[in-house]
């Protein structure tokens, strides 16, 4: 038997949770990824519940208990309690009804087996009770400690039911999964055989999934997997995933956080940004990337332009682009620029120049500061013909 003494789990809200349900005689479990995590070590986000009472229940048991609860996904059994400013979302044992690859036509279940056998992978299917007694109907705790993401029962099945978990088995892979041992081999023939279905999936789902992928600590074996089998191409049409274990490696060298943008920037492909229907930051730093990647730009000037953080990323795209090691000084003279304050201003030019003579002059004698290497005063740069 498995316990786990989590925080999360012990602290008087989860419990608070816990007490509403089962002291009204119903079954309660946190579940999924909070239990996953827990048992990896790994940070935990939200906490997740599921029990077997109707949300219709829930809800009126957690009004009776004086909290506020929020039918976010009350066709779908689920509810949003919210305890001391926490919200916690509880969902009713499901089991699918029918389905077509997008969504599920659900019904309530009684047990924990049947909830268990709809969810997408064994290490996911995993429940921890009020006392942090760990429940495995699946037999998920070995896979998960061998970093095996496999699919609850019969791989094509489960993507049927949900075309997206395609997505979601490269994404766990590259999070939970053992690069050295490879993917699923069932699973990784099922995401193949169903890889043009993925055109079927709205571009907000594709990219969430991607991201998250992207972000991972190093995605590049998943992403290779995501090749071989076919189900990069319909996602990102024109993709090419060769820079990309190259940009792992010097952002561990030089110490930099894994980007997901900057990853995915070094990926190519056409048209990503409306594919994956990134948000407008997403969108313009993506496009930041891929325009100076290629550009003539020096490392000074990036730093001047778009800060250390950014100019970093392009210069690290670069250096994996031309499979070239990153040059420390570039890095330094990147951070130079994004210290550095332009000594003119409009007004000493003004009166004699305004409108657009004002802007082409300044223009000029910014670019001249920036070819001095940062060393012409204010005085030096009025002072040029």
């Amino acid at each position: 038997m498995t316990v786990i003494t989590a925080h999360w789990l012990t602290e008087a809200r989860a419990q608070r949770v816990f007490s509403i349900l089962v002291d009204a005689g119903f079954k309660a479990y946190a579940v999924g990824g909070c239990v996953r995590n827990e048992l990896l070590g790994a940070p935990i986000r939200d906490v997740d519940f599921c029990t077997d009472a109707p949300p219709e229940t829930v809800t009126k048991l957690t009004i009776s208990a004086g909290l506020h609860v929020v039918p976010t996904g009350i066709d779908h059994g689920t509810v949003t309690l919210v305890v001391d400013g926490q919200g916690f979302e509880v969902t009713t044992f499901r089991r699918d009804v029918e389905t077509d690859g997008r969504r599920a036509v659900v019904a309530y279940a009684k047990t924990m087996q049947e909830d268990a056998s709809r969810r997408d992978f064994t290490m996911n299917a995993l429940y921890v009770d009020r006392d942090g007694t760990v429940h495995d109907p699946l037999g998920g705790i070995g896979d998960l400690f061998a970093r095996r993401v496999v699919f609850v029962g019969d791989a094509e099945t489960r993507i049927r039911e949900d075309v997206l978990r395609i997505l979601r088995f490269f994404r766990f892979h590259a999070w939970y999964g053992d690069p050295a041992a490879g993917l699923d081999a069932d699973g990784l023939a099922a995401c193949a055989a169903h890889s043009g279905e993925l055109e079927t999936l709205s571009a907000e789902r594709v990219g969430a999934e991607i991201v998250k992928l992207l972000g991972a600590p190093d995605p590049a074996p998943a992403v290779a997997a995501m090749v071989q089998a076919g189900v990069l191409g319909p996602v990102l049409p024109g993709a090419d995933a060769k820079a990309l274990p190259l940009l792992v490696h010097f952002e561990g060298e030089t110490g930099a956080a894994p980007d997901a943008i900057l990853r995915l920037a070094s990926l190519g492909g056409e048209g990503v940004s409306k594919r994956l229907r990134l948000s407008r930051a997403e969108a313009r730093k993506l496009t930041l990337y891929r325009v100076h990647m290629a550009s003539a730009m020096g490392a000074l000037e990036l730093g001047y332009r778009f800060g250390a953080e950014d100019a970093r990323g392009v210069l690290l795209l670069r250096a994996a682009q031309f499979e070239t090691p990153p040059n420390p000084g570039d890095q330094k003279a990147a951070d130079r620029g994004a210290a550095a304050e332009f000594p003119v201003r409009a007004a000493d030019l003004m009166p004699d120049l305004k409108g657009p003579a004002l802007g082409a002059r300044l223009a000029l004698l910014e670019t001249e500061w920036l070819a001095s290497d940062l060393k012409l005063g204010r005085e030096a740069l009025l002072a040029l013909p």
